[in-house]
C-alpha cells in the first residue's frame, strides 16, 4: 500500500480567501478582548483573566476550522502513467530502488 504513493500527486488549493474569514473573525475576538480589558482596568488581575480567558477558550476553535479548511483543500490526483515514469527518471539513489521494487 504505502508503495503506491508515488502514483499519487498531492495538491494543495488553499487560497486567502479561503482562510480570509477565519483570520478576520479572529482579530475581532482580539479586540473583544482588549476592549474587555480596558473596560477592566481597573481591577488588573480581572482584565488579565478576560483576555486569557477570551483567548484560551478561543483558539481551538479556530485551530479547528483551519486546519479542517485545509484538509478540505487538500486533493489527491492520481498520476497517469507518462507522469509516474518520468518521476520515476528524476529520482536517485535509494528511493529509485524502492521505486523499481514496486512495479
Amino acid at each position: 500500500m504505502m508503495n503506491d504513493i508515488g502514483k499519487y500527486r498531492f495538491v494543495c488549493t488553499l487560497t486567502l480567501s479561503d482562510i480570509l474569514g477565519q483570520v478576520i473573525v479572529w482579530l475581532g475576538v482580539i479586540f473583544a478582548s482588549l476592549a474587555a480589558a480596558l473596560s477592566l482596568m481597573s481591577k488588573p488581575i480581572y482584565s488579565f483573566g478576560a483576555v486569557g480567558l477570551i483567548v484560551v477558550t478561543s483558539l481551538p476553535f479556530l485551530l479547528f476550522t483551519f486546519v479542517t479548511t485545509l484538509f478540505n483543500h487538500i486533493d489527491i490526483v492520481p498520476l497517469t502513467e507518462e507522469e509516474i515514469k518520468r518521476n520515476n527518471s528524476k529520482i536517485s539513489g535509494v528511493r529509485k530502488t524502492v521505486a523499481k521494487a514496486s512495479v
